[in-house]
């Protein structure tokens, strides 16, 4: 039971060191930190929607393709 608390209370120390020193050695501050996750954000969603469409006409042209009678193929 000991080494648990031993545990559990360096976890917590060393939760507590490591914010502590990201946010000391953060490179933006608060507000542009937001702002930089947000534009990587919607340029990520961006680049999932184009690749998600990109995805859904080349699966239904190889669903008209299966559907298509035997002697068309």
């Amino acid at each position: 039971m000991r080494k648990f608390g031993y545990f559990i209370l360096g976890a917590f120390v060393g939760g507590v060191l490591g914010s502590s020193l990201a946010l000391l050695f953060a490179p933006f501050s608060g507000k542009g930190f937001r702002s930089q996750i947000k534009e990587q954000t919607l340029k990520t969603m961006d680049e999932v929607k184009s690749a998600a469409s990109q995805k859904r006409i080349q699966l239904e042209k190889q669903l008209s393709d299966l559907r298509k009678p035997a002697a068309e193929n």
